[in-house]
């Protein structure tokens, strides 16, 4: 009776050790799908931001807005809504380091460096693109 006892404490263990193996993979699973998505997601509104930059400098002789509220303000608007004044969207936090009439600089941060994305995106003028991966300092 007591070695059925003891057979019977060791199967469970057993039982939850497997279950955490388990539980552990999947959610290393998830939180790397939900890193990429996040990633892509602030490619693309960095992309959209300054699609719509260079485009209404291409209409108003090279000059580009100094605010980005004047994006939405035209008629048809080259932005649906300001994506840096929400300052976190799935993870990422937005910003315009630089918008001035000559250029514009604009970078998209994880929250959580490592957790939330792996990669700082910069934008800047001409359309041009940068990534780094960030640095866990928190």
């Amino acid at each position: 009776m007591k070695n059925a006892r003891g057979l019977s404490f060791v199967a469970i263990m057993i039982i939850i050790a497997i279950c955490a193996i388990i539980l552990r993979i999947a959610i290393e699973a998830i939180v790397k799908i939900n890193v990429a998505q996040n990633e892509s997601l602030a490619r693309e509104r960095l992309k959209l931001i300054s699609a719509a930059l260079e485009n209404y400098a291409k209409d108003h002789l090279g000059a580009y807005p100094t605010n980005l509220s004047d994006l939405i303000k035209q008629n048809p608007p080259y932005l649906d809504k300001i994506y840096i004044s929400e300052s976190r969207i799935r993870g990422y936090i937005y910003e315009c380091e630089r918008l001035e009439s000559s250029g514009y600089t604009c970078s998209a941060t994880p929250l959580s460096c490592k957790v939330s994305g792996k990669t700082i995106y910069t934008v800047s003028t001409g359309n041009i693109l940068t990534a780094e991966e960030c640095s866990k300092k928190e």
